[in-house]
């Protein structure tokens, strides 16, 4: 039962476990340029971001949704549509941190934990419903 539970749940838990190691670098990598670069917040944001995303796609890609991609244009195309649907969870992490540091004077990197909650969820159903929607079905 506890298999049969697992096995259900599995996209899910894989995709929280993924989540946390992507989450963890775009904090890591926003604190190092924000903290100790001390580069704007934005710009710190934007490039965390980027490398957040790298490691995001790879870990969906492989270990999420189990997608395989026969041909380089079916790569390229599934990898379009995933960084397309994180560009547009970029322009709501962009408005948290403006609305979080900027107007309300909120500690940034708190803000930035809470902009990856907002993020990750946004994040898993844009990649389950657009991204990898066709490669395999989910209960």
């Amino acid at each position: 039962m506890l298999k049969q539970l697992f096995n259900k749940y599995k996209p899910v838990l894989s995709y929280l476990f993924w989540g946390v190691i992507t989450t963890l670098v775009n904090i890591v990598v926003f604190a190092i340029l924000s903290k100790n670069l001390h580069l704007f917040y934005q710009t710190s944001n934007v490039i965390a971001w980027f490398a957040s995303v790298l490691v995001a796609y790879i870990s969906n890609k492989l270990w999420v949704f189990n997608s395989h991609t026969e041909t380089g244009k079916e790569l390229f195309a599934e990898a379009i549509r995933f960084f397309l649907m994180r560009t547009a969870t970029l322009v709501l992490d962009i408005i948290i941190m403006f609305v979080g540091v900027s107007l309300l004077h909120g500690n940034d990197i708190i803000v930035k934990i809470i902009d990856n909650i907002i993020v990750i969820i946004s994040n898993y159903a844009f990649s389950k419903l657009v991204v990898f929607k066709d490669k395999k079905k989910w209960d």
